[in-house]
């Protein structure tokens, strides 16, 4: 079994480790070790940005007429669309120099405001005792209270899917109402299908009890404070930080390729040998490399692998499955419309899952301040009826539901854009792990690739985890020994922070 991850101590300087290869400080050119970067999405251009600063001959393939993978920027007509909201926030300090050093005076810091819109009302989310109480009614309270208790005195003995890990913390009642609904939105399963390692992951620390005692008594400063309250954002989205990596590791003769997919990758059962690629024009070439940096989504890498891998494998690559992102982004001829900077619909009657607020994450995506730019986020899957309809269709279900939830009128939209993300979300469904448990020993076995990112390792990453993944691959390609692997979204969860966390944490270097 794989140790747990534990990050590095990092004392002075983040990039401390490069006093281990003082050689790389002199910026000395090594010519036999050059690498090919599959995927220019966060984890792919961090580790290629970090070997084009150290002269390293890198390039980077990547499928899209952008990069950034899922964390990209789009523009529309002067208007930016994020895929998805992304924050920059973290608690590795490797992470958060690198962002630094990229983008420096263009980030913003922004308020942090999201609810829950349900029956109607907005709840704060994390859930707030005395807000939720009052919104829900008394007869709901006391049977949320109810169930609650009862969760306390029979609980479920083992928490094998999200319905039993949130109800064992909030109750069956308070988990019908505030999750469930959007889960399945998300996923397409029931919560009874979900690994409960996903919520350990992404809700973590949000126990109801400790909710109540920090609402009736003031917090110790041992306790878990708040959500942060703040983040950094780039002035026009998070595409401008990878569009700067970019130029940068250009700048360092570093090579990124787009509209390059990659077809077929040669080995000898031992290392990685070459990747086939096609470009848009049809034209075919074959990149060879000392080390591969990978964050093709996992089930297409194991399928590309040439000879290919022994059947059980193949299986298990093809029972691992990932959901779609839709965002229908709509522009409004409103000057004002709700503060958050995003809101989950927990509305059943609709399938909108999830509104960003652009202009309340940087006015700057939004060039006239006379409107207001929407992110609609729809979550499907190949041969749903979401991802099979026209833009136009999307856009007019865009506009029907903001106006049956009563967020805006479908007449105040007065323009629209889709954009589709394909596998986004990998899908922690029953019995997931042990494909991935087939699947990884396989590929450790050879020894100059370095799988990275959200869709390389098949974990749902942060932006800064993917990142942090890409950095690793690069000190191992410098000689170091990192799982990145064992590299979890649950090792540093990101929403809350200690009162004893140190100011210093969170200050920008």
């Amino acid at each position: 079994m794989t140790a747990p991850f534990v990050p590095p101590t990092i004392s002075h300087s983040p990039y401390a480790y490069l006093e281990r290869f003082p050689f790389l400080s002199t910026g000395q050119i090594m010519e036999e070790s050059k690498v090919l970067v599959l995927g220019g999405g966060p984890a792919g251009l961090a580790s290629a940005y970090m070997l084009a600063n150290q002269q390293i001959p890198v390039t980077v393939l990547e499928k899209n007429d952008q990069v950034g993978g899922i964390c990209m920027t789009r523009c529309y007509k002067g208007y930016y669309f994020d895929m998805g909201g992304h924050r920059f926030y973290t608690k590795y300090a490797e992470v958060e120099k690198l962002w630094y050093e990229v983008l420096g005076d263009n980030f913003l810091t922004r308020p942090r405001l999201s609810r829950i819109y349900y029956k109607g009302k907005f709840f704060h989310y994390p859930l707030k005792i005395a807000d939720t109480l009052k919104k829900i009614g008394l007869l709901e309270t006391i049977r949320s209270g109810a169930s609650f208790v009862r969760s306390k005195i029979l609980p479920y003995r083992e928490e094998q899917n999200l319905e039993q890990w949130v109800s064992n913390r909030f109750g069956r009642r308070l988990f019908s109402i505030f999750f469930k609904t959007y889960t399945e939105k998300v996923w397409g399963l029931p919560c009874d299908q979900i690994e409960a390692e996903w919520a350990a992951q992404r809700i973590k620390g949000l126990d109801f009890w400790q909710v109540v005692k920090n609402a009736l008594f003031r917090p110790k400063k041992t306790k878990i404070k708040t959500l942060i309250e703040e983040f950094q954002y780039p002035r026009l989205g998070p595409g401008m930080m990878y569009d700067a990596m970019v130029e940068k590791l250009k700048a360092k003769g570093g090579q990124v390729l787009l509209h390059h997919t990659a077809r077929r990758i040669r080995h000898d059962g031992q290392r990685i040998l070459a990747v086939e690629a096609t470009a848009d024009d049809g034209s075919h070439e074959v990149f060879e490399a000392e080390h591969f940096v990978s964050s093709i989504p996992l089930p297409i890498f194991v399928r590309q692998l040439d000879p290919p891998p022994p059947e059980p494998i193949l299986r298990a690559a093809d029972a691992l499955k990932f959901r779609h992102l839709l965002t229908v982004n709509l522009i409004l001829d409103r000057d004002d419309l709700f503060p958050d900077n995003w809101i989950y619909i927990h509305e059943p009657g609709v399938h909108l899952g999830r509104i960003q607020n652009y202009k309340n994450w940087s006015p700057e995506m939004v060039p006239d301040p006379s409107k207001t730019a929407l992110g609609l986020e729809y979550y499907t899957a190949d041969g749903e009826s979401l991802w099979e309809m026209s833009d136009d269709q999307l856009i007019e279900l865009g506009k029907k539901e903001l106006e049956l939830i009563g967020i805006a009128k479908r007449s105040e939209v007065v323009d629209g854009c889709i954009y589709r993300v394909p596998k986004a979300y990998p899908v922690y469904m029953s019995g997931y792990r042990k494909h991935l448990d087939l699947i990884i020993p396989y590929l450790r076995q050879f020894g100059n690739l370095h799988k990275v990112g959200r869709y390389g390792t098949f974990k749902y990453n942060n932006q800064d985890h993917s990142i942090l993944m890409g950095l690793y691959a690069t000190r191992n390609i410098l000689g170091d020994n990192i799982d990145i692997w064992a590299v979890n979204s649950d090792d540093e969860y990101l929403e809350q922070r200690s009162v004893r966390d140190s100011d210093e944490s969170r200050e920008r270097p």
